[in-house]
């Protein structure tokens, strides 16, 4: 650890930016003195559908956030360089992230890093706190129909 210094170490794809992954790096920000976030690349994304925003636009739209002091994107070949690079104090996950707590601390101390692993709590639900939520009402809104020629501009 640094002295006098808490690095925090949050992760996550970042499709769609909407309140929820806002108050996700905030929750995350005040455990600590410094908020690294790791954007997780397009084809790492497999316990979802495809990120719809490119990786290089996401990272872009995270880094812009005030309470981020840095952003990166994952590796594509090992999840945990990137950690071991950063050698966090805390680890947070989103209350919806699809990691087994136990089996990434088992992880963690397999590569020797010495990080507090946290999972969140659940927020107050909005009505556009997910990406899902997000889609489904452009959808909606703008295809009532199933009309798939697109909004004319």
């Amino acid at each position: 650890m640094r002295t006098g210094s808490i690095r925090v170490l949050a992760t996550g794809t970042f499709d769609l930016l909407h309140p929820g992954h806002l108050m996700y790096l905030e929750q995350s920000r005040a455990l600590g003195d410094e908020l690294v976030v790791i954007v997780a690349r397009d084809a790492n994304v497999k316990h979802k559908p495809r990120p719809i925003i490119p990786q290089e636009q996401r990272l872009l739209m995270v880094s812009a956030l005030k309470t981020v002091d840095r952003a990166i994107l994952g590796s594509e070949s090992d999840m945990f360089s990137p950690i071991e690079e950063l050698k966090p104090d805390i680890i947070t996950l989103g209350y919806d992230q699809h990691f087994d707590v136990v089996l990434l601390k088992e992880e963690l101390a397999t590569r020797g890093i010495d990080a507090r692993v946290v999972r969140l709590e659940e927020h107050d639900p909005c009505p556009l706190c997910s990406s899902r939520m997000i889609a489904a009402k452009v959808l909606k809104e703008r295809f009532p129909n199933g009309d798939d020629r697109g909004p004319e501009d």
